[in-house]
């Protein structure tokens, strides 16, 4: 990472390939970026939005548990009803070089500023990080100062002083910056399929130089989503939640 300094943060961009290029643009001209993970299921464009994932250049990506259920290494038996019929739909319409792609995602990525994870440090695939004392464990699993992490599809902020042993923990505003201190767990919220009751998709710019740390959402094409999700026949209810943010 040496020389970097504005990187995109995206995650869970869930096959929502009109989300993922509206972020792409409108987060203009960066050094690097940092995909989450959970670029497949729900939506009605996994092999795009893989293709499009891997063309960017200096990718640094790790997968999620989607991914993890799209290669079948995981009970999708674990999924509700709506998510495991999505799931059996990209299972068969993935390529197999872009399966490949996924099956050779680390788990998590490490470096001497920050940790990658999906879920969590202490459970990468699965863990969900959605209160407080979630945060405040999972602090034990990483060693350097910062942990950004996606699953939740939830726009997070928690910080951790070891010295008073202080935990803060919030929602970030759309179009606020913070500069990362003590240690933290950002999560920059979901491309492709937010739960914050914003539809909007949300991102992340984080300048590695300054620390600071961007808030951001963007408008994009829903009805459009909505459409190739009905079209395919993959539930209603994953294109009936875009337009509510849920």
């Amino acid at each position: 990472m040496v020389g970097i300094m504005r990187v995109l943060v995206i995650s869970d961009i869930h096959a929502n390939l009109d989300a993922l290029q509206s972020v792409i643009e409108d987060a203009g001209s960066v050094d690097q970026v940092w995909c989450l993970g959970d670029l497949v299921g729900y939506g009605p464009e996994p092999n795009e939005c893989v293709d499009l994932i891997k063309s960017l250049p200096d990718i640094i990506c790790i997968k999620g548990n989607h991914d993890v259920a799209a290669l079948g290494e995981i009970d999708i038996r674990l999924f509700n009803n709506e998510a495991k019929e999505s799931m059996m739909w990209h299972q068969s319409k993935i390529t197999a070089e872009n399966k490949n792609y996924l099956k050779n995602l680390p788990e998590k990525y490490e470096s001497e500023l920050v940790t990658l994870a999906h879920g969590s440090p202490r459970n990468p695939i699965w863990e969900y990080i959605l209160d407080p004392y979630v945060a405040r464990v999972n602090y034990e699993f990483f060693k350097n100062g910062f942990c950004l992490v996606g699953h939740s599809h939830q726009p997070i902020i928690s910080s951790w002083n070891p010295s008073d042993g202080v935990l803060e923990w919030g929602s970030p505003q759309p179009g606020s910056t913070i500069t990362l201190h003590n240690r933290m767990i950002i999560n920059p919220g979901s491309v492709g399929q937010p739960r914050d009751s914003d539809s909007r998709a949300a991102y992340g710019i984080f300048n590695t130089e300054t620390l600071k740390f961007e808030f951001h959402r963007v408008i994009y094409n829903i009805s459009s989503v909505q459409s190739k999700i009905i079209n395919k026949g993959l539930p209603f209810r994953h294109a009936q939640r875009l337009s509510g943010g849920w």
